[in-house]
């Protein structure tokens, strides 16, 4: 099985060394503490636990249709099916008694965790930190124990938050290594997302969607132009990718709970004054796109339940879930604007997210920063990093390493160094 890949799109091959994803996967399972020649997953969940974790967990409702559609195709491939909450931690492992006995030596079992610094690297755990469809196969598995296996994985999203409940996973033998078998399972995370959404449209008045609200998914973090998704009644139109100016409009009024007045937006569209005529024909362009409905004005404001990535980084690094905030956390807000208001909004997000990091004094998040393209000359995350690792850690090395670089570039070497 070795050189055989599954992306997040099909199942390619590749004909040496490990995939980027894979490698950086291996660095943040070795940075956590995993050991290659671990047997087992930890059980985080025992039995009197998970079964009530399991029956409060919003993927009950959709785990029959999942065990109906996938769960059958699995057994009748020699296969497992598992569906794990947005922890790691395995709800339901189906398949033959035969191919469960099988997985019990590797902790592949209900109540496991294969987040991948508990686990390392496989794809359930990857499919979390990634937050998209990917296969891990054969020796791409961090443990010794788990290289005779392979898996492709999918999460599963709250179509009413975007936020991630859980992770859809196949795992069996090398006969998932082909394009179908990640295929299959990307379709059936998506029929459990579209049901989900179906349901949304049978809720109270009162419940956190309304009925006959509308739901505005704005992605913004590591790209250069926002992705709009905007649902009514659960069912959600295709993906709107916008200009580079309507982006930066989108995402100030979705920071503004109150709404802006015409000149207030343009002080944090633009430098200098004289950008009001632009705006009002900009504006314009957008209402036309998305509806008066929408984008009311006077003040100008979006009209809809707002669910922002960004926004969601926020509160979880601010609430102390930091593992949820970067998993999240796909890169600078609008990196390439320079709208003073935009400007201000991505030194807000990061500055939060980089001080929660530091302050959880956790080695593998800190690694997941600095080998990010943002994080990588970031001196006082790599000097905590090193704290933070036990003295065994082969990931010293390589954090020393780039703590020398960074005193060449920089010319001189901090006091204690």
């Amino acid at each position: 099985m070795r050189g055989a890949s599954a992306s997040g799109d099909d199942t390619e091959q590749v004909t040496g060394g490990l995939r980027a994803d894979v490698a950086a996967s291996w660095h943040r399972s070795a940075a956590a503490g995993v050991h290659k020649d671990a047997p087992e997953a930890p059980i985080t969940l025992p039995d009197d636990e998970l079964r009530a974790h399991r029956a409060a967990h919003p993927l009950a409702r959709v785990f029959p249709l999942l065990d109906d559609i996938l769960g059958q195709a699995a057994r009748d491939t020699g296969s497992l099916m598992a569906v794990s909450d947005a922890e790691g931690q395995l709800l339901w492992v189906c398949g033959t008694g035969s191919i469960q006995r099988r997985a019990e030596s590797i902790g592949f079992v209900e109540g496991s965790n294969w987040d991948e610094r508990l686990a390392g690297t496989n794809a359930p755990g990857l499919a979390l930190q990634l937050g998209r469809p990917i296969g891990v196969l054969g020796s791409e598995h961090f443990r010794e124990s788990v290289q005779d296996w392979s898996c492709v994985a999918a999460p599963i999203h709250d179509p009413a938050t975007s936020g991630l409940l859980g992770v859809l996973d196949v795992t069996g033998g090398p006969q998932l290594a082909v394009p179908q078998a990640m295929a299959m399972v990307r379709a059936a995370a998506r029929m459990a997302e579209a049901e989900l959404a179906r349901e949304l449209g049978r809720v109270r008045p009162d419940a956190v969607v309304p009925a006959r609200g509308t739901l505005m998914v704005i992605e913004a973090l590591g790209r250069s132009e926002a992705l709009l998704t905007v649902s009514s009644d659960g069912v959600g139109a295709p993906p709107l990718r916008l200009s580079r100016r309507h982006s930066e409009i989108v995402v100030l009024l979705a920071g503004s709970t109150s709404g802006l007045t015409g000149d207030e937006l343009a002080a944090l569209m633009y430098d200098e004054d004289g950008g009001s005529s632009t705006l009002r024909a900009e504006l314009n362009r957008l209402r036309g796109m998305l509806g008066a409905d929408l984008l009311a004005s006077r003040p100008y404001r979006l009209v809809a339940n707002i669910a922002a990535d960004w926004l969601a980084v926020e509160a979880q690094a601010a609430s102390g879930d930091v593992r949820s905030a970067m998993r999240g956390y796909r890169g600078p807000l609008l990196a390439r604007s320079t709208a003073p208001g935009v400007v201000a909004m991505r030194e807000t997000v990061d500055s939060t997210l980089r001080q929660a990091v530091l302050a959880s004094g956790a080695a593998d998040l800190m690694s997941t920063w600095t080998r990010s393209a943002w994080g990588a000359d970031d001196y006082e995350m790599w000097t905590a990093q090193r704290a933070a690792l036990p003295l065994g850690s082969p990931m010293r090395a390589l954090v020393d390493g780039q703590l020398a670089r960074l005193d060449r570039e920089l010319g001189w070497r901090p006091p204690g160094r």
